[in-house]
């Protein structure tokens, strides 16, 4: 008589699930417990639980824990190298579950600072519906919001925005972002004006000193010339007139209004008709990075919006 072969018990997964991994990447990213739990949106305790009970699953001390914050051990590290890859895997296979269930035509919400708004998204919004057309799909349908680049980021940190579009002198901490486009910021002038015919150019200290009209707090913008400012020790002394948007700053200055800085894209047409002269400056690092910005992933998720993450890089 043949004796029935039993088959061995399946060994335990020492795989820990999708939200383990999470934070055990947002530790090793934000440099704490605490601090990677308010990423998540978790009490401190939860996350530390589920930190604890990673660790007993995959047997290893996984985080060192000290006064001072959360370091990952040398285990650790090695296993948040391969959770980042299994993680932007998972994303892929739920967006394409997405695409499965008819939501890739679902209106793609997208927030950018008031010059990429203004001046290059329509472009880019245009090639993404030529392209699908191409492709025989349905274009996606896009809801675009303008806003000053720390309400961008806000939008795109909970969830009210799919994609964002900043501009400024650094890149958000807790978000992915890639450089899609680089812009220089000018001094410009009604033309006429006596500023507009200065031949020597403004030192920072001069410039500090301005009567500007500029951008509100939180625009992209104005971040890029507080920080070229900051530089050399400086901030921003003179009067203020502080407007909402680029549209609103330009057309105040070709009326007559004080000086501002604005992109120079923005201003070529001015400055080629006479209504605008450039002012010269001296030692400020004027040069910005516009940056897609958006959550989860190293990569954009895919569908529409790493396409439009794609022509916008084009």
């Amino acid at each position: 008589m043949v004796e029935p072969v039993t088959a061995a018990p399946p060994r335990p997964s020492r795989v820990p699930d999708l939200e383990g991994l999470r934070l055990l990447v947002a530790i090793a990213r934000e440099g704490s417990i605490g601090a990677a739990a308010r990423t998540l949106g978790v009490t401190q305790q939860s996350a530390s639980e589920r930190l604890r009970s990673v660790e007993a699953q995959v047997g290893l001390t996984l985080v060192q824990r000290g006064a001072r914050g959360s370091g990952l051990t040398a285990s650790g590290t090695v296993l948040v190298e391969w959770s980042a890859r299994l993680l932007d895997l998972a994303e892929e296979i739920d967006h394409a579950i997405e695409g499965l269930r008819g939501d890739r035509s679902r209106e793609l919400a997208v927030w950018a600072s008031m010059t990429v708004a203004e001046s290059l998204l329509p472009r880019w919004l245009v090639l993404l519906r030529e392209r699908q057309l191409a492709e025989g799909l349905t274009p996606t349908s896009v809801g675009l919001v303008a806003a000053n680049s720390d309400a961008v980021l806000t939008a795109v940190r909970d969830q009210q925005a799919d994609l964002g579009f900043v501009e400024g002198a650094r890149p958000p901490r807790d978000l992915r972002w890639s450089a899609v486009s680089t812009d220089e910021l000018v001094l410009v002038a009604a033309a006429g004006t006596p500023i507009a015919r200065r031949r020597s150019p403004l030192t920072p200290g001069e410039v500090a000193g301005l009567t500007l009209t500029t951008r509100e707090q939180g625009s992209g913008t104005r971040q890029v010339v507080e920080h070229a400012l900051a530089e050399h020790g400086l901030a921003l002394g003179g009067t203020l007139v502080e407007l909402t948007t680029g549209s609103a700053v330009r057309a105040a200055v070709v009326a007559g209004g004080p000086p501002a800085f604005l992109s120079r894209a923005v201003v070529a047409g001015d400055l080629d008709a006479g209504r605008l002269a450039l002012v010269p400056t001296l030692d400020l690092r004027l040069r910005r990075t516009l940056r897609a910005v958006w959550a989860g992933g190293r990569q954009p998720p895919p569908g529409p919006v790493r396409e439009l993450v794609g022509i916008a890089r084009t």
